[in-house]
């Protein structure tokens, strides 16, 4: 099953080398699949991960961050949600999850791209304008923004790190699983 998530191996391909049948090949890769993606933590479990961390991040006047003990912000994945079909906005797949409401019920700030504005609750955008036409101030703090979101561009790199997520070719229903499968596998691996 790694080989097949890590490196995108072909059912036919892993069958071959381990000497089995393309079916039964897929029959368990499919079922480990499946149990690794029932195993990954849902939504408020998540958001209650990190909002017990309470992470320190970047001030805008400051040009990195300050650690404390609490710890310093990561790019480690914490939650993956569900695929939905088609081209559907960020901000529509947030609330279609209700991912605003639960992590403004946690008071979990989320800094988010300029896609969000509108989005309420305790996501923060970047002030809008062109950088010249903004003051000191909001280009320190859309500065310290930039900092945190890149954060979060390094868990989407993580997730491109497993070759098969890279050009995946299936319906929604078994992108979800795998993906969930593979954050199982790095929570596992983070623990």
């Amino acid at each position: 099953m790694l080989a097949h998530l890590r490196n995108g191996h072909p059912y036919a391909q892993l069958a071959a080398g381990f000497g089995a049948g393309t079916t039964t090949a897929y029959r368990y890769i499919t079922g480990a699949i499946d149990l690794l993606a029932a195993l990954a933590p849902p939504l408020r479990e998540a958001a209650r991960t990190a909002s017990a961390r309470r992470l320190t991040y970047p001030s805008p006047c400051r040009s990195s961050p300050s650690l404390r003990p609490g710890g310093a912000p990561t790019g480690r994945l914490l939650w993956a949600s569900p695929a939905l079909p088609g081209a559907v906005h960020d901000i529509r797949a947030a609330r279609t999850h209700g991912i605003i409401e639960t992590l403004t019920s946690v008071n979990l700030p989320c800094w988010a791209d300029k896609a969000y504005r509108g989005a309420g609750g305790t996501i923060r955008v970047p002030y809008r304008g062109r950088w010249e036409n903004l003051s000191a101030g909001q280009q320190a703090r859309n500065r310290s923004h930039a900092k945190i979101r890149a954060l979060a561009e390094q868990a989407v790199a993580t997730l491109k790190t497993w070759r098969l997520l890279r050009k995946l070719r299936c319906s929604t229903t078994r992108i979800t699983d795998l993906v969930k499968a593979v954050l199982t596998l790095h929570l596992s691996s983070a623990a």
